[in-house]
């Protein structure tokens, strides 16, 4: 019991907000990206359609959704809010309304927008207002971004299946259902984040755990050299 209570301590410490921000002063801590960030790529990703989702740190989504086959990309960064160019200190420290969100790549031959739905509510916890884990405030509230009335549709029925099928019991999903407007890539240091510093204590603690509870529930959704 005694060490189950300082785990919960220590991650309780851990948070995509406030640990980044100190180690952002010691750049032998935290990977820099330079030349190969996904802001400055040269690949032509038109061919693929998009969708976007906020559901806790950006560090953990990117992780998660990049692990799905039929995913070309992802890009964490700020959508649902309607400051222009927001910074992540403006936004992890909530003087916006925007919240850490992800820009999904995908080839819709190979996985559907209906997957990526399940994909979303599958890895976080849809019934927590403003929190995901130990990130607390609005800016991790969890939002199902929609771009037509197709995709809209989606969301809702899921989320009504989710609700008949009594997935969370008695406990509410707030999930916001919001038609998407604007998406702005974080700074480049966030992209691959978890990929780039895996031996952060919030990639360690918080993101690689709950990837790792992702992939052992989705097992057909994995690309291929995921799947074991």
């Amino acid at each position: 019991m005694k060490n189950y209570i300082l785990l919960v301590a220590f991650i309780a410490m851990v948070s995509c907000k406030g640990n980044t921000k100190s180690q952002q002063l010691d750049t032998g801590k935290v990977i820099q990206n330079t030349k190969e960030t996904k802001n400055e790529t040269t690949q032509d990703l038109s061919a693929y359609e998009t969708a976007y989702f906020a559901s806790g740190c950006f560090w953990c989504v990117e992780a998660i959704f990049e692990s799905v086959k039929g995913v070309k990309e992802v890009v964490s960064g700020y959508s649902g809010g309607s400051e222009k160019n927001p910074s992540y200190e403006d936004v992890s420290y909530g003087r916006t309304r925007h919240a850490e969100a992800v820009e999904v790549y995908y080839d819709p031959e190979v996985i559907s927008y209906f997957a990526l739905v399940q994909v979303f509510f599958g890895s976080h916890d849809p019934t927590t207002v403003n929190r995901q884990g130990p990130d607390k405030g609005a800016q991790y509230r969890s939002i199902a971004f929609y771009k037509n009335e197709k995709e809209k549709k989606t969301i809702q029925d899921y989320i009504t299946l989710l609700v008949s099928e009594d997935v969370y019991g008695d406990d509410e999903i707030v999930t916001q259902v919001e038609p998407f407007e604007k998406f702005w890539p974080a700074e480049d240091y966030h992209q691959d984040f978890e990929k780039r510093n895996p031996n952060h204590s919030y990639i360690k603690a918080v993101s690689v755990p709950r990837l790792n509870r992702f992939k052992a529930n989705f097992k057909d959704y994995l690309k291929e050299d995921l799947e074991h």
